[in-house]
């Protein structure tokens, strides 16, 4: 793996310390004792897992469901002390308003209810990311997922409302499908559409099931189960409305295939 890739994969706290360590400013001792002993930011009510993305491939996240929007503020402004970079998810306009005022650059999007703040940038891998959704109504779930894998550095194309209530709308996109590394596939309702998609490429496809559709879908357990009994290899599930979960796993996937390819090249 080269240099580049390395100190991407690593937080900015991370490489911080480790070339304070190479201009002779820390010892490796002193540089040890920090890594295990100050790897968060005690915030009292949050924790913040400042060498998340050096251990996992994916940084820390701002989860806004539950939390008050003073909350939310705080742990911003941390990690922008830190110079991470951001993603907030479940999101509202209240939680962007209050970033946004740390960050004037933070984007927002409605769809996903996602806010983003890139304070470091990487080339993406070669490979490119589809997300893919049933219908009009599992859009927010697919924005979330793409906003996720676009913050990880990924290339990432989308093709929505093409369920398989009419299966040709599906299959004028075949070249985009089988092009895909990795096809994250967003579906309510009965959720056949990643056992469809499953069965059309040779490429992993990550299945994200959402609570969309009438009384018997049973807020997403109907298609979670379909998705879960899919005769089609090569077919694995996040939970439901997990769009997050779907780009962050989808990230690893891509960048592994570059990073793997780096490091198998003949002598």
């Amino acid at each position: 793996m080269d240099g580049n890739r390395q100190e991407g994969r690593a937080s900015a706290p991370v490489m911080n310390l480790l070339r304070a360590v190479e201009r002779g400013d820390v010892s490796a001792g002193e540089a040890l004792q920090h890594l295990e002993g100050g790897s968060f930011d005690d915030l009292g009510f949050a924790k913040l897992d400042l060498h998340r993305e050096a251990r996992c491939g994916v940084p820390e996240a701002i989860f806004c469901q539950g939390k008050t929007v003073a909350q939310i503020q705080e742990i911003a402004r941390r990690m922008r002390g830190r110079g991470m970079n951001l993603l907030a998810t479940r999101a509202s306009e209240r939680a962007h308003r209050a970033i946004a005022k740390l960050a004037p650059d933070a984007v927002y999007c409605a769809a996903a209810r996602t806010v983003t703040v890139k304070r470091t940038k990487h080339p993406p891998p070669r490979g490119e990311i589809l997300v893919v959704c049933a219908g009009t109504a599992d859009i927010p779930v697919a924005e979330e997922a793409r906003v996720t894998a676009e913050f990880l550095d990924n290339r990432v194309r989308a093709i929505y409302d093409v369920g398989v209530a009419g299966l040709h709308r599906l299959l004028r996109f075949r070249k985009e499908l089988r092009r895909a590394n990795v096809v994250i596939v967003v579906a309510g309702m009965e959720g056949a559409l990643a056992s469809v998609v499953g069965g059309m490429v040779a490429r992993p496809v990550i299945a994200v099931p959402t609570s969309v559709g009438y009384g018997a879908s049973f807020n997403g357990i109907a298609p979670l189960l379909t998705m879960l009994n899919s005769c089609a290899a090569g077919v694995a599930v996040v939970n439901i409305d997990n769009g997050f979960g779907a780009g962050a796993v989808a990230s690893l996937i891509n960048h592994t295939g570059q990073d793997h390819a780096k490091n198998h090249r003949p002598a």
